[in-house]
């Protein structure tokens, strides 16, 4: 989908007509969508390509007078099933500065763009084309920022069930918000990094308002990668003392099994002996009626002192 936004009367208003300073926002855009806009443009093809591609790295490029910055945003992740927005992974996100116009190109729809239309209409023209650019990414660190408290308010909630009872479906929640961390951390870094670069190359010829612009988005992404590395760590020794509660409580199970069989075998020791076909002792002739009771007070007085070394032992902490 193609969508353009000139500046008209102090805000962005939506038209048709693809020419003079505007904002062109594609999102999944079809073949015909991206000619038409090669063909206005004359930008590089792959300079609206490449951030279509979900594999795509964040990176600064210049080629043929024109520039263009991808970075990753993040989206929730909509379950179709459960109607849940969790958890969260980023998509790239291109930017492209041609003439006195801006291009954003995504393979999703992401509330990047949502957030950025909401707020900007009476604050900056495309026709300042960095400025516009910076503030738009500025949103993203913002989302970034708001996603990552949300999945700290989920990781409590989630928390809390587990202390009440282990559950495997809390635990396979614990995982998916770990692996939207590990798409945010990983992203970040990138992020961080490419904005640094663009922030001084010298194909971008950046004014003192530009450059603050650049520098307060920089602020939120790297802010961002603190914070997501901070919930990423705490979740990770969470899920590893829940591992180890799970492996304590099942050595607990196999010790509490390992009483009653020893309880059991002292029994079944002593009358396995007397069932065998051979000359025992106590034993005059079948259906002797002095067996029976010699067995369970044998078996009783076995299984009395094997109960006190294991009492002994477990007041002792060695069993």
């Amino acid at each position: 989908m193609m969508t353009i936004y000139k500046w008209e009367n102090g805000g962005l208003r939506e038209t048709q007509q693809l020419d003079g300073s505007c904002w062109i926002n594609l999102v999944e855009p079809t073949t015909t969508e991206l000619e038409r806009v090669l063909t206005c443009s004359s930008v590089p093809r792959d300079f609206l390509t490449d951030p279509l591609d979900t594999d795509e790295r964040p990176r600064f490029d210049y080629d043929d007078g024109a520039t263009m910055l991808i970075i990753h945003v993040p989206t929730p992740v909509e379950d179709a099933d459960t109607e849940e927005v969790v958890p969260y992974r980023t998509v790239p996100l291109g930017i492209i500065f041609f003439a006195k116009s801006v291009i954003t190109v995504c393979s999703a729809r992401t509330p990047v763009t949502t957030a950025f239309l909401d707020q900007i209409r009476r604050v900056c023209p495309p026709s300042d084309q960095y400025r516009f650019a910076f503030r738009l990414l500025w949103h993203g660190g913002v989302l970034f920022l708001r996603y990552l408290h949300d999945i700290h308010l989920r990781t409590n909630a989630l928390e809390e069930e587990l202390h009440a009872s282990i559950s495997n479906e809390v635990l396979l929640k614990l995982l998916s918000i770990e692996k939207s961390l590990v798409y945010f951390t990983t992203s970040l870094k990138a992020d961080t990094i490419a904005l640094a670069r663009a922030n001084t190359a010298r194909q971008l010829t950046l004014s003192e308002d530009d450059s603050d612009q650049l520098e307060d988005a920089m602020v939120e992404y790297q802010q961002a990668l603190e914070t997501a590395n901070i919930h990423a760590n705490i979740l990770n020794g969470t899920l590893d003392t829940f591992a180890s509660l799970i492996n304590n409580n099942l050595n607990n199970v196999m010790k509490y099994l390992t009483v009653v069989t020893i309880f059991l075998a002292v029994p079944t020791l002593v009358t396995s002996a007397y069932g065998m076909n051979i000359k025992l002792p106590m034993v005059d002739g079948p259906g002797d009626p002095r067996v029976f009771l010699t067995l369970a007070a044998i078996s009783a007085c076995a299984a009395g002192v094997v109960g006190l070394v294991l009492f002994i032992l477990s007041k002792n902490r060695r069993f």
